[in-house]
């Protein structure tokens, strides 16, 4: 179990690996089987495999993505932590969509279990799986 820096850091270190385009370093995150949900969006994906083709289709659509702002809720007997902050998409045609979110996040072993997404506005991560 992580104390609530450690929560804190991982919880930046996986951002700063998502905004790096760096899928190795936001596995490097995540539990094999990880969870990876938008539940504001009907978005439900299981383990790395998934959760990587999401991030490549994200990359892929935007020529950037920034998140900033944090506010974290580090609860470290619970083995979660809650992370609000802003989002800023640079768009293919270099125009801005800002956005915020916030992320809850379980914990085992050093690495997130589980990450449930609640965003503002349209849904850039995962189309594929989207639920009409």
């Amino acid at each position: 179990m992580l104390d609530a820096d450690e929560q804190i850091a991982l919880v930046e270190t996986y951002f700063r690996a998502v905004d790096a385009e760096d899928i190795d370093g936001v596995l490097s995150t995540l539990a094999d089987d990880c969870t990876f949900t938008v539940e504001t969006h009907g978005v439900h994906l299981k383990g790395h495999t998934e959760i990587a083709a999401m991030f490549e289709r994200l990359w892929t659509s935007h020529k950037a993505v920034r998140h900033y702002d944090f506010t974290h809720i580090p609860s470290p007997r619970a083995a979660r932590i809650a992370s609000q902050f802003k989002v800023q998409n640079t768009e293919l045609d270099g125009s801005l969509t800002h956005k915020s979110n916030c992320n809850f996040f379980d914990e085992k072993d050093g690495c997130f279990t589980r990450v449930a997404v609640y965003m503002t506005g349209a849904n850039p991560l995962n189309a594929e799986h989207t639920k009409d």
